[in-house]
C-alpha cells in the first residue's frame, strides 16, 4: 500500500517544481476530524510569499453552492417559492425574448428562481460563440469601465442591463452556464431588504466563524490574499492575473456582490460550509439549513433534455441541481469516487467534493486559471479515495 503523505507530496511539488503552480493547499475531514492538511509552495511567487493555512483565495464559481444555500434558507422559511418568476422579485426580467436566426421572439415564460438554481434560464456568460454572449461581453465591458472609472454600479443596475438581453433558449428547455447564480445574489437582496453580503454574513458566515469569508479582503489581510495566475502557453509559465470578471480586485468594498463568482475565503472557513453541508444542515450546535433541505440540494434536477448542453469533460457522470454537480455515474465521471459526492470549483482552482457514504470533505486549492477540475485535482481525488481506509 503506498504511503498518502508522501505520494501526495512528491505529486503537489512535482506540478510546482515544473513551473505548472505556484502553490496549493489541501484539506481532508472524515467523520468529523481533519485526516491530512498540507499547504505547498507560495501564495505569490513574485514576493515569494509562502502559501499558509490561512491564505485567502479567490472563490470564484464556488461562491455558487453559498448563494443556493442562501436562496434555501429563504425557502425554508417560506419567503419564496422556488417556482416563482424571477420577475416577481426582479421586474427588470419580465416578459424577456429569446433570440432565433430569424430575430427576437417573445419568451413563452418567464423564467423562475428554479431556473437560476439549476442554469436553464438561457442567460449566458460572455462568449463569442452566441449572439447574446457577444451582446454580453459588451455589457460587462461597459459595466467593468465604468466600474475602473469610479463610478458606483450597483447589483441592481447589472440586473437591468444583463435583463436588456434576449436569452439564448427557451426558460427551462437547455442548461447553460451564466449569469443564473448573480440573478439569485440579487434575488435575495430584493427580499431580504438587505445587501447579499449582510445577508450571509449573517446567516452563514458568521453562524459558521466563517471569519475571512467575503466580497473583499480587508487591508490588514492583503499580505495573505493569494496572487491567481493564467498559464502563458506561448512562455510556458505562469503570470498574474491582471484582470477580475467583474472588474473587483478583491481589494475594496464593492457594490455589486456577485454570487457567481465574487466570494474569497480560506481553506478552513470553507470547510466549515462544506462540512454544514455534509452534516445535512448542522455544524455543531449552529443549524443553518434543514436535513431535507440538503438532501433536496445534493440531487440532479436535470432533466434528459436539458442535458443536451450539459457536456463539459468535467460533469461527465455527473447531475447538476442547486449549482452543484452530484456523482451519478463513476464510469463516465472516470473516478473511484463514491455515488451521491456533490460539490463545485472555481475558475481560479478551487475544488470541493463533499461526500455523504465516506462522510468525507476534499478541498484542493490552487491559483491557476481555468483549472477547478484539472489533471492535478483529478490526480489528487485518485489518490486520496485510494488511500481512504488508512486516512
Amino acid at each position: 500500500m503506498f504511503h498518502y503523505s508522501s505520494t501526495i507530496d512528491n505529486l503537489v511539488n512535482h506540478y510546482i517544481a515544473a513551473g505548472e503552480i505556484a502553490g496549493a493547499s489541501l484539506l481532508v475531514l472524515k467523520d468529523g476530524e481533519e485526516k491530512y492538511r498540507k499547504v505547498y509552495g507560495e501564495s505569490d511567487k513574485e514576493r515569494h510569499i509562502p502559501m499558509r493555512r490561512d491564505t485567502i483565495f479567490h472563490m470564484y464559481s464556488m461562491s455558487k453552492p453559498v448563494t443556493a444555500a442562501a436562496v434555501m434558507i429563504l425557502f425554508e422559511r417560506g419567503e419564496l417559492d422556488i417556482r416563482d418568476a424571477v420577475c416577481n422579485y426582479l421586474p427588470c426580467f419580465r416578459n424577456m425574448t429569446v433570440w432565433t436566426e430569424a430575430g427576437e421572439v417573445p419568451a413563452n415564460r418567464d423564467f423562475t428562481i428554479w431556473d437560476c438554481l439549476n442554469m436553464t434560464t438561457g442567460i449566458p456568460y460572455p462568449c463569442e460563440e452566441l449572439e447574446t454572449g457577444r451582446r454580453m461581453d459588451k455589457v460587462f465591458r461597459e459595466l467593468i469601465a465604468r466600474r475602473e472609472a469610479g463610478e458606483i454600479v450597483d447589483t441592481m443596475e447589472w440586473m437591468q442591463e444583463i435583463a436588456k438581453l434576449p436569452l439564448v433558449f427557451q426558460p427551462g428547455e437547455q442548461w447553460m452556464y451564466g449569469f443564473s447564480a448573480d440573478i439569485l445574489g440579487a434575488v435575495v437582496e430584493a427580499v431580504s431588504g438587505k445587501k447579499f453580503g449582510q445577508f450571509l454574513q449573517e446567516e452563514i458566515f458568521a453562524p459558521l466563524g466563517m471569519t475571512d469569508t467575503g466580497f473583499f479582503v480587508p487591508e490588514e489581510k492583503w499580505d495573505r490574499f493569494a496572487t491567481a495566475y493564467e498559464w502563458d502557453e506561448a512562455a510556458k509559465g505562469l503570470h498574474p492575473l491582471n484582470r477580475s470578471h467583474l472588474g473587483e480586485y478583491y481589494k475594496s468594498d464593492v457594490a455589486f456582490e456577485s454570487g457567481g463568482a465574487g466570494m474569497v475565503s480560506t481553506i478552513d472557513d470553507y470547510a466549515k460550509f462544506a462540512q454544514m453541508l455534509l452534516n445535512k444542515g448542522k455544524l455543531g450546535n449552529v443549524r443553518i439549513l434543514g436535513e431535507k433541505t440538503v438532501e433536496f440540494m445534493a440531487q440532479n434536477h436535470l432533466t434528459e433534455e436539458q442535458r443536451t448542453n450539459y457536456n463539459w469533460d468535467s460533469v461527465q457522470g455527473y447531475g447538476y441541481g442547486c449549482l452543484m454537480r452530484c456523482l451519478e455515474d463513476k464510469g463516465l465521471a472516470g473516478t473511484n469516487g463514491s455515488i451521491g459526492e456533490f460539490g463545485w470549483d472555481g475558475w481560479t482552482g478551487n475544488y470541493v467534493t463533499v461526500n455523504p457514504e465516506e462522510n468525507m470533505v476534499l478541498l484542493f486549492f490552487i491559483q491557476r486559471c481555468g483549472t477547478g477540475f484539472w489533471e492535478l485535482t483529478r490526480k489528487v481525488r485518485a489518490v486520496t479515495y485510494g488511500a481512504l481506509e488508512s486516512l
